[in-house]
């Protein structure tokens, strides 16, 4: 066993117990609290908001302050590409940190910060050696390009290995994704795009209620 598996960091308990992982991408600091309050209201526990945008710390900071630790929303950061990044996220009050790639260096970065870390990785190689490095769980990514299909066969290889599919998933994918065997799903667009919170709101609770009904036939 590598000290990086011995210091693999779990799953929190937000993203575990709901399966779902919000993402918005390049939102405004002055929207991102209504959106993160509708999610949260409906059922979602875990909000990424990435950092590729501007202002995007600052929405991340206004997050953190108004979720703090132990509320019923986790808030992490992602399109987190380098160590500056990861450790601006960090100090802003991110849970989580989420890459779109394989970067052993940044999953040391966010193990060492006591951060749980989930780093994209696409082919069985990526992902067997993401998981090697400690990450937290891998991220699938781009899933829509290769379908539930493709997390149901991984897991014969790699029944331990914890896979997150994000990239392309919708609400009406997501299910699917998470019958085949992933612990959870990150998807954004379907949910969060127009920003208006009722509607919002309303897709959360379908997706929670969609995922929640395959986890009880599956009996996971």
């Amino acid at each position: 066993m590598t000290h990086a598996t011995a210091s693999r960091l779990p799953i929190p308990r937000q993203i575990r117990a709901v399966g779902v992982i919000a993402i918005g991408r390049r939102l405004q600091p002055a929207a991102v609290v209504d959106v993160a309050e509708a999610l949260a209201r409906g059922g979602v526990g875990a909000f990424e908001i990435t950092l590729d945008g501007e202002g995007s710390l600052e929405a991340l900071r206004r997050l953190t302050e108004r979720f703090a630790e132990g509320s019923e929303l986790l808030i992490g950061a992602g399109t987190v590409l380098d160590q500056e990044v990861a450790h601006a996220a960090v100090q802003a009050g991110a849970r989580f940190l989420v890459t779109p790639h394989l970067d052993e260096a940044l999953i040391r970065v966010a193990v060492d910060a006591g951060v749980p870390v989930f780093p994209g990785a696409f082919s069985p190689t990526e992902i067997l050696r993401a998981w090697r490095a400690g990450a937290t769980a891998v991220k699938v990514f781009p899933a829509s390009g290769v379908g539930p299909a493709f997390v149901r066969e991984l897991r014969g290889p790699f029944p331990d290995v914890e896979l997150i599919p994000t990239g392309g998933v919708t609400i009406e994918s997501a299910p699917a994704f998470v019958a085949a065997g992933a612990v959870a799903v990150g998807l954004g667009g379907s949910l969060v795009a127009g920003g208006q919170p009722d509607v919002i709101e309303r897709r959360a609770h379908e997706l929670v209620a969609a995922i929640a009904a395959v986890r009880s036939d599956s009996g996971s």
